[in-house]
């Protein structure tokens, strides 16, 4: 979304987010594509909240910090694709008669006033076609996206106070499904979970496009508050405890008289949780019945109608037993997701440098890093 140039310049994908900055810098390498930089800087609390920049000059500041610290190769080039804040965002899959591709745009202008809580003046549009999986269609599906400009407007100023030149900005979930969703296909519904710092998103992914995405306050940094109070240690202390003891939550499968018994072993870490998980659960559930109930057809394989697989990502993705909670809640499978699908041969799901259980942390960021590697090929 926004693109605003048109050439093939180096690129490097920034995910801007309440409390934290990444960054990742992919290259061709001998037919093959490759991390070359990589960095994240801490943001303190306030510069940005609930996506809403409130202090710009201290947030182009970190970001000069953290792009002068990458690791691996030093970053030569100013130009950047950089994320957008999720809980701001309308994205939409909408239906309109065949048209030609240059006419769509100024088509969406008066066909999102139908769609978006906002007067059309105050936001910036965007659009793509969505191709049909299955079937020629006798209309257009395109996804429908908008940011209100209250919103984008600062984030354009910090990256050039930065002394960087955006060439797009994009909403997280677009660049999130860049990096999970193998080849950006799929021929059933995915539901891509983002368990972030602040905040968790909900994307479902289907066919060629995002058709759904809402984020709630459940977040890691929420954990770490409720370990913290019903423990009565630091916040500190609270992350430490998480990262080693998870939930507590054992799963054990098993087999007697050809019957299964499953078994779980709760600890204080897990009870402490306990509110937060359930909000979660609920949450999840609520909204895929939303999507089962309300979307519209997606022009998949007959079979494909079900979200059929969870993919979890973002740091809070690592929290020990959280897959098989989800799984067991919803009855649906549930893994983490792998950002380097896109990126590493099939085999590989960490480089060297980034393992998989941090790179996690880093999926925005490889979206947007892939989105620069992909506009290099088009141009």
């Amino acid at each position: 979304m926004l693109d605003f140039l048109n050439l093939k310049p180096d690129v490097f994908g920034l995910d801007i987010s309440d409390l934290s900055l990444k960054i990742i810098k992919l290259k061709k390498k001998r037919g093959r594509l490759a991390l070359v930089s990589f960095g994240e800087e801490e943001i303190k609390p306030g510069i940005i909240k609930e996506g809403e920049i409130k202090n710009e000059e201290k947030l182009a500041e970190t970001i000069r910090t953290a792009v002068s610290k990458v690791k691996g190769e030093k970053l030569r080039t100013k130009y950047v694709i950089a994320s957008l804040p999720e809980e701001k965002a309308f994205l939409q899959v909408i239906q309109t008669p065949k048209m030609a591709e240059e006419d769509l745009k100024s088509a969406m202008v008066y066909e999102a006033e139908n769609y978006i809580p906002l007067p059309i003046e105050e936001v910036y549009l965007d659009c793509q076609i969505v191709p049909p999986v299955v079937n020629g269609l006798d209309h257009l599906d395109v996804l429908l996206a908008a940011l209100p400009k209250k919103t984008v407007d600062p984030y354009l100023s910090v990256l050039k106070r930065a002394g960087l030149q955006p060439i797009a900005l994009e909403i997280e979930s677009l660049a999130i499904a860049r990096a999970l969703i193998k080849k950006e296909l799929s021929s059933f519904p995915i539901l891509l979970i983002d368990l972030g710092a602040t905040r968790t998103s909900f994307i479902i992914f289907a066919g060629h496009s995002l058709r759904f995405t809402f984020s709630i306050p459940v977040s890691s940094r929420n954990f770490n508050e409720l370990i913290s109070k019903n423990l009565g240690v630091s916040l500190l202390e609270a992350e430490r405890l998480k990262i080693k003891h998870g939930l507590e939550e054992k799963v054990r499968l098993k087999i007697k008289d050809e019957k299964t018994k499953i078994k779980k072993e709760r600890g204080k870490i897990f009870e402490a949780l306990v509110p937060a998980l359930v909000d979660l659960v609920q949450q999840i559930k609520k909204h895929l019945e939303y999507y089962q109930s309300y979307a519209s057809h997606e022009h998949l394989p007959p079979d494909g109608r079900g979200v059929a697989k969870i993919l979890l990502c973002g740091g809070g993705a690592n929290l020990k037993g959280l897959i098989e909670l989800l799984a067991l809640e919803l009855k649906i499978p549930v893994e983490r997701g792998n950002p380097w699908v896109n990126i590493l041969p099939e085999d590989q799901k960490e480089t060297m440098d980034l393992p998989f259980e941090k790179s996690l942390g880093y999926t925005t960021a490889l979206g947007l890093a892939l989105r620069g590697i992909e506009a290099d090929k088009r141009g």
